[in-house]
């Protein structure tokens, strides 16, 4: 079994990320640490208390998209293949084969529930219980339920997003499909505007376009996933030694990882 450790700065770098309380953050870096060569966790809720947590900060974790969590208790670090690259003849394979087995790989390498309505970052309210709401930390509308049926007026700009889509990738995705307005909406909950999706659509289709082996994912489910942010700030990426904006986060990856951590 493989006993390194990796965690990606695109993941804890990530405004996302840093937003959290700190002992959020710290249970994340836990929880990767115990984690199998797979990313999977059996005792994700053991290990919080063990390591000084509490509920709300595996709920945050499970809300805003870093780890997937089965109705049994075993749980999945998402992002697991973009923090760490196991060599196959390294890699102990997971001993929780029948959740792998409902998960599919999305083109960045996070782990996702196939054939799942609301993106894992989004879950609805019929996943989350009352007790899922958090006191200290209230998601507000990364809780709701995006596709609720709610009677206050809807002005996300559904047609306008996909038209632009079909436009730039001459493709013929359709606005009122359930799955891609959710996605869309999750998005416009976390503060997106629609300049924003157009940036995003043009980064990703100027790089995908005309590459065989890529444009067929230029569509909704990938574009408009948790990995939205990421996409936006392609063009703006500045080198890793100039974000220090969270030395509070530094101390605490030196505090998670003890003797792991290297400067």
């Amino acid at each position: 079994m493989a006993q390194r450790r990796m965690f990606s700065k695109e993941i804890t770098t990530s405004d996302t990320f840093v937003d959290m309380p700190m002992s959020s953050q710290l249970l994340y870096f836990h929880l990767g640490m115990e984690a199998d060569d797979e990313g999977f966790i059996g005792n994700a809720k053991m290990l919080s208390r063990a390591y000084g947590a509490n509920s709300d900060d595996l709920s945050l974790l499970k809300a805003k998209g870093f780890i997937i969590m089965f109705e049994n208790g075993v749980s999945v670090v998402k992002d697991w293949n973009l923090n760490n690259k196991i060599r196959k003849d390294r890699m102990k394979p997971t001993i929780y084969r029948s959740e792998k087995s409902i998960l599919n790989v999305d083109v960045d390498g996070s782990y996702f529930i196939r054939n799942k309505m609301t993106t894992i970052s989004q879950p609805d309210d019929n996943q989350m219980s009352a007790q899922d709401r958090l006191g200290k930390d209230r998601l507000g509308k990364d809780s709701k339920d995006i596709l609720s049926g709610s009677d206050e007026p809807d002005h996300v700009p559904y047609k306008e997003i996909v038209d632009y889509l079909n436009k730039k990738t001459r493709n013929k995705y359709r606005s009122s499909g359930s799955k891609t307005k959710s996605l869309i909406k999750a998005r416009f909950n976390e503060g997106f505007s629609l300049d924003d999706f157009k940036a995003v659509i043009d980064v990703k289709s100027s790089q995908w376009v005309n590459d065989q082996k890529m444009n067929k994912f230029l569509r909704p489910e990938t574009l408009f996933s948790n990995k939205f942010e990421g996409y936006l700030n392609e063009n703006n990426v500045k080198p890793n030694n100039t974000d220090m904006r969270n030395m509070t986060q530094e101390e605490g990856m030196r505090a998670a990882l003890g003797k792991y951590y290297k400067e």
